[in-house]
């Protein structure tokens, strides 16, 4: 009987603030930073789960102790038990009522959770030999209903609900495993928008865009309009009118502003404004939609919980929302926000880039592909090249595609030497 013997929490930085990777109205210098757990297991196979939490650098040392905090609910528990019933596993841990007041199901605890969750997810798929995506994909209605939480949400969306959707999901399902691993997931691209990018470097990276095959590029705004119209007109001009344009300000504004704002930039067909304010403010993204429309509003990669998406989903809050892999409680939570998406007809496209995330949140985009809602082609995955190199699975992308992961796993595992050389602070990387 294999047992959890060990949670590991490592502090891990990468230094993209030296060339602004990343940069934007809010977060000026980020180091993309993980959080990475490793589930230690006594199994002959030697398996273990992997996942993380992404932090932008200063904090990275209090999420790793939040994980740390997770310790006695997870070491000595049975893995055939936890692999069994995830759905249980990731109420045990959401549940403690003495953890719970930190949050509730909120902030650096429910980040943590989230972490410990994905990595027994993770394990859970090596176990079985097959992708993340897969492993979900593969499950039965019953199944896959049995890992929500649908307390707080039954308003909203009912488990009946639930099974009704994933019953209608079932005719097709092979076709689409079929599709997905033939075409791949289409992708949209961030990685010539960095609010620190010079307008050079901006036109250069769109061109290698449109080469590349993206068929929609965002752009970070919010810090001086005059400059957001110069890069937008910019942008437009560089790749044509056939090629999407989204802007996100990173929860920059006001909401009166946001719409004065926004209204400056209507000339340049924008595909989406994400996170025009602050993530809380569910009312605040209504009246912003309403002030700006046609203009679609999106938000999520911030978003707390399943409670908050299910707010700005009947709130009519957004035209799409965001997922984010490491933001909420795991794969558990992700599912039940797809639910709800599916059943308020919302389309999702998934938060990436940082470390890790492009990694991780394709494989919960494909499963919905496959098991939820049916649908990829009206949707993309946000995609950033950046520090895929240090993974053991790297995403893969041909031409504005992400390939669907064969390895078995959610993707997470970091290579030994990276982890060794970018711990923080005595990493070769930061101590020199």
């Amino acid at each position: 009987m294999a047992r959890i013997i060990g949670l590991e929490a490592l502090d891990v930085r990468f230094p993209t603030s030296r060339r602004l990777d990343g940069s934007d109205a809010m977060n000026p210098d980020p180091d993309y930073s993980a959080a990475y757990v490793v589930l230690r297991t006594d199994a002959d196979d030697g398996f273990a789960g992997h996942g993380l939490v992404f932090t932008i650098g200063r904090g990275n040392d209090v999420q790793t102790a939040a994980i740390h905090a997770l310790s006695h609910l997870v070491v000595g528990r049975d893995v055939d038990e936890i692999v069994a019933d995830l759905g249980a596993f990731a109420r045990s841990l959401s549940a403690d009522s003495q953890l719970r007041w930190l949050g509730p199901e909120k902030g650096v605890i429910h980040m943590a959770i989230g972490g410990v969750i994905n990595a027994a997810w993770d394990l859970a798929a090596r176990r079985a030999g097959k992708p993340l995506w897969r492993f979900i994909a593969e499950m039965s209605s019953e199944q896959i209903v049995a890992q929500i939480d649908f307390r707080y949400l039954t308003d909203a969306l009912t488990p009946e609900e639930a099974f009704g959707i994933l019953k209608r999901a079932e005719s097709g399902k092979a076709a689409r495993i079929a599709e997905l691993i033939e075409k791949g997931y289409p992708a949209y691209t961030t990685s010539p928008g960095w609010l620190g990018y010079s307008d050079e470097k901006l036109e250069r990276l769109a061109k290698q865009a449109v080469a590349d095959g993206f068929r929609t590029i965002k752009l970070k705004v919010g810090a001086n309009v005059e400059d957001d119209v110069r890069r937008c007109r910019l942008a437009r001009a560089t790749v044509g009118r056939d090629i999407a344009i989204a802007i996100d300000a990173n929860q920059r504004w006001d909401v009166g502003p946001a719409i004065a704002w926004l209204r400056r930039l209507v000339e340049f067909d924008i595909a989406w404004i994400e996170e025009p304010t602050s993530p809380d403010d569910v009312l605040g993204h209504a009246a912003i939609r309403k002030g700006v429309a046609p203009m679609p509003v999106s938000t999520g990669e911030h978003t707390h919980n399943r409670v908050m998406f299910k707010q700005l989903l009947q709130a009519q809050a957004v035209d799409l929302i965001q997922i984010d892999a490491a933001r909420v409680g795991g794969v558990n939570e992700n599912l039940a926000i797809l639910m709800l998406a599916a059943k308020f007809g919302v389309r999702v496209f998934p938060h990436a880039g940082g470390v890790g995330l492009c990694e991780l949140v394709q494989h919960l985009a494909m499963a919905d592909f496959v098991a939820i809602s049916g649908r990829m082609e009206d949707r993309a995955i946000e995609f950033v090249d950046h520090l895929h190199e240090h993974f053991v699975d790297p995403v893969r992308i041909r031409c504005g595609r992400y390939l669907a992961p064969s390895a078995p796993g959610m993707s997470a595992q970091m290579k030994e030497t990276s982890i060794r050389e970018h711990r923080f602070p005595g990493g070769a990387v930061w101590s020199q």
